[in-house]
């Protein structure tokens, strides 16, 4: 009944690549102290549903934006 959880975190190194897998990383200095590096893993489908996430919720905030000025 007890299983060990293994934190997802821990199981990043051991996927799998997708064959149109994108890849992007960026380092971003500012200054001597600040320095930010981020990397990023999608595929095409990954990018197509992002977008449709964005499009739904731009469009549910229009609807309300316009909602509140017809009052």
């Amino acid at each position: 009944m007890h299983e060990t959880i293994v934190p997802a975190v821990a199981q990043v190194p051991s996927a799998g690549v997708h064959p149109e897998e994108i890849k992007a990383s960026v380092d971003f200095r500012v200054g001597t102290s600040v320095s930010l590096s981020a990397t990023v893993r999608t595929t095409p489908a990954g990018l197509v549903t992002a977008g449709i996430m964005v499009s739904a919720i731009v469009l549910a905030v229009a609807a309300l934006v316009r909602a509140a000025r017809r009052r």
